[in-house]
């Protein structure tokens, strides 16, 4: 029986994506609060944790890979 390959659960962990900017006819102008950019500005910071965990997570797997 040929052997199962194994999962390497590096390969299962896409790059996180960056939201998109809103343009800016996308602002009502009214003073909403939260703003569209208050939302954007929120996931922005989301997405560079969730980027420096993913490279976190990558570089440990390429430097066990090359042990």
């Amino acid at each position: 029986m040929p052997a199962m390959p194994i999962d390497n659960p590096i390969d299962n962990d896409p790059r996180p994506m960056p939201p998109e900017m809103p343009g800016d006819d996308e602002c009502c102008r009214s003073g909403c609060d939260p703003c569209i950019f208050d939302w954007y500005a929120q996931e922005m910071e989301r997405y560079r944790a969730d980027l420096q965990a993913w490279e976190a997570r990558h570089a440990g797997g390429k430097a066990a890979a090359g042990a």
